[in-house]
């Protein structure tokens, strides 16, 4: 019996975040370049987030470029810059009534980059099914930091009392206020750390660790995490009797 069988559909976690990691060495087993496995890995993209739309999950966050990662050697972020350009489906979107987005520092993108990603994201934004968006030149400790530089000027300018900053605040000014938090997070690869990914939105997470490289990563993986999911209990600081 597969995953697919087990799950029940009616507990789909709503966002699914995932860390997409194994791409390199899954190319090094196997005896190829890098870039081999990031185009591997490019390829599962599109069966997860088609996977992930048919079972109803709303919000699917890919880790795709870290901030870190701008420290890669200079031919492989050429590469994976250019995978970004020749990647972008917009049929496998509106196929599937997929909405894109992006967060990260947009800045640092190379402007044929931007132009492509902001294209499919406004012929995207009509569409009413899942939201897809993809974590580029993002790191978390940016993210909070740039929040607080908002959040800092806003009360300069008196538009924000200082004790109306609480927990929502801080939310509202990350760049995934227009989503929830995550329900689940996957990690490929073997790997046991976040890596500076979505820290505070995290908070209440279900952390999934598997060992399976991205590019391996399948419709029956992508549903045993789920199935993993669905036999925990999610307590939020509660007590079970509470629930």
């Amino acid at each position: 019996m597969s995953y697919k069988e087990l799950i029940d559909f009616e507990r789909i976690p709503a966002h699914i975040a995932i860390i997409m990691d194994g791409n390199g060495r899954w190319a090094k087993k196997r005896g190829f370049a890098r870039s081999f496995g990031h185009q591997a890995g490019a390829e599962t993209v599109h069966v997860i987030a088609e996977e992930a739309a048919r079972s109803g999950v709303k919000y699917l966050t890919l880790y795709t470029f870290s901030t870190e990662n701008w420290n890669r050697p200079a031919d492989e972020v050429t590469a994976l810059m250019q995978l970004l350009i020749d990647q972008i489906e917009e049929e496998t979107f509106m196929k599937n009534n997929i909405r894109f987005r992006i967060i990260g520092e947009e800045s640092r993108l190379p402007e044929n980059v931007r132009d492509r990603l902001h294209k499919c994201i406004e012929h995207t934004s009509g569409n009413t099914g899942m939201c897809m968006t993809l974590a580029l030149s993002y790191s978390s400790r940016w993210e909070i930091t740039e929040a607080a530089k908002r959040i800092a000027a806003e009360v300069a300018a008196k538009r924000l009392d200082i004790d109306a900053i609480d927990q929502d605040c801080l939310s509202a000014h990350m760049t995934t206020s227009f989503m929830p938090d995550p329900d689940l997070l996957i990690r490929t690869g073997g790997e046991l750390r976040l890596s500076n990914y979505l820290l505070w939105q995290c908070a209440y997470s279900e952390l999934y660790f598997c060992d399976t490289f991205w590019p391996d990563f399948k419709e029956e993986e992508f549903y045993k995490a789920i199935y993993n999911y669905q036999q925990r209990e999610r307590r939020f600081g509660k007590t079970s009797e509470q629930l």
